[in-house]
């Protein structure tokens, strides 16, 4: 159901929000922008249509020219697209490109590591947000992304994370138990992102170092902030959530027992961790890439009452008040009907950008604990001014930083 502008601003929730919810174009319109029109920017311009029929596209931007011209070729037969050559750009400066664009909404859906910079520009020009996670691969960049999202709630701008979780059902209900005191008081935990390799791009003879690391950056801490922050934040957010809060210490471990070749970039393939919370409260986290070895996504909350065991779908507890939870929308979609609500004023304002960049902080936590084999407590792990990546932008040569050694 749309709702007209009349309706939005005769709710006392929608006053604060009207200078910002719309530009001055058709009043039952959110146009957004996407920045990063790889495999998830490009899913989630269809996750974000499905959501509302008040969505239109309107840019599109990317570094690599191909990508854009292909995302702009899947929207021609859609009629609420109005992408054209004049609003698709490539290169590193097209999120400023896009951004200047006559647009309420974007999608930043590039390499973590740009993260915090388009995030920044994107609130500095008015815009509603929904970001990919992790939102960060070092502690500068965690931290700019703090310092955005509370402008962005001065501004009044709605902010969600593509931490999906927070918006599936199952999990939702779930939390809500925990909360109400089913499964008593929460002693430690555990979460798991184990699975086998995930897909990988070839060098060629024309790609430059700075292109091939691009197009293959999952593979490079720089780009990626390694599997523990690009994948493995999804669990370890769901433990925060749990909680109550981010841990104050990590201690862990990690390495590359099978990915071990130049082609692999620098990351590890493995790592475990051991989170310690408030009230004495540990999480083990667990993640792995590995062909050939057991798998399990899920995350487990044990408390003095009861278990709660989640792992996607379903949610289920075990113990002095069993209970369990299955189905509810598709949360990539679900993710972008709550944003959209809050932007419209249809439902709560939403501004998620601090708590993603804890759980993306708790994973870089995780990963420098491991790389060091030292213990890292909240407060050096978050006040570290070591950046990662260039400081500048072009396609040309670009060493690749040496794979961690603990204890070096």
């Amino acid at each position: 159901m749309t709702h007209s502008r009349r309706h939005f601003l005769s709710t006392g929730a929608v006053a604060a929000l009207a200078p910002y919810a719309f530009a001055s174009h058709s009043e039952e319109v959110i146009r957004v922008g996407v920045i990063g029109c790889g495999g998830r920017g490009t899913g989630a311009i269809w996750n974000c249509l499905s959501s509302s029929p008040m969505v239109r596209i309107v840019a599109l931007g990317d570094v690599f020219s191909e990508r854009v011209q292909s995302a702009a070729q899947k929207l021609v037969n859609e009629p609420r697209s109005s992408v054209t050559p004049e609003t698709t750009f490539s290169g590193f400066d097209a999120f400023q490109k896009v951004l200047a664009a006559d647009l309420d909404m974007v999608i930043l859906a590039t390499p973590p590591h740009f993260r915090p910079e388009h995030f920044a520009a994107a609130v500095a020009a008015g815009k509603h947000v929904f970001m990919e996670k992790p939102v960060a691969v070092d502690a500068p960049g965690v931290r700019a992304v703090i310092a955005a999202a509370a402008e962005a709630k001065n501004k009044k701008l709605s902010v969600v994370s593509g931490t999906q979780r927070r918006h599936q059902q199952p999990y939702l209900e779930a939390i809500r138990q925990v909360q109400d005191g089913r499964i008593g008081e929460i002693r430690s935990a555990s979460c798991w992102w184990n699975q086998g390799f995930l897909w990988r791009v070839d060098r060629t003879n024309t790609m430059t170092d700075t292109e091939w690391q691009m197009r293959n950056w999952l593979y490079f801490t720089w780009l990626s902030g390694d599997h523990i922050v690009e994948q493995h934040i999804h669990n370890i957010d769901v433990c925060n959530w749990a909680i109550g809060g981010p841990p104050k210490s990590a201690t862990g471990m990690g390495g590359r027992e099978v990915r071990t070749g130049p082609e692999w970039g620098n990351i590890f393939d493995h790592f475990a961790i051991d989170f310690e919370y408030e009230n004495d409260v540990r999480v083990t986290s667990w993640c792995r890439q590995i062909d050939g070895c057991s798998g399990k996504v899920a995350e487990e909350i044990v408390g003095t009452q009861g278990v709660l065991r989640t792992d996607g779908g379903r949610s289920i507890i075990t113990g002095e008040s069993p209970w369990r939870f299955k189905g509810g929308r598709n949360p990539y979609e679900q993710e972008h009907v709550d944003l959209i609500a809050s932007i419209s004023g249809s439902g709560p304002y939403l501004n998620e950008g601090q708590r993603v960049a804890e759980s993306t902080m708790t994973a870089i936590m995780g990963r420098e604990s491991a790389y060091s084999g030292q213990k890292l407590t909240w407060s050096e792990a978050i006040n570290s001014d070591a950046r990662l990546g260039p400081e500048h932008y072009a396609f040309g040569p670009l060493p690749v930083r040496p794979v961690s050694v603990p204890g070096s």
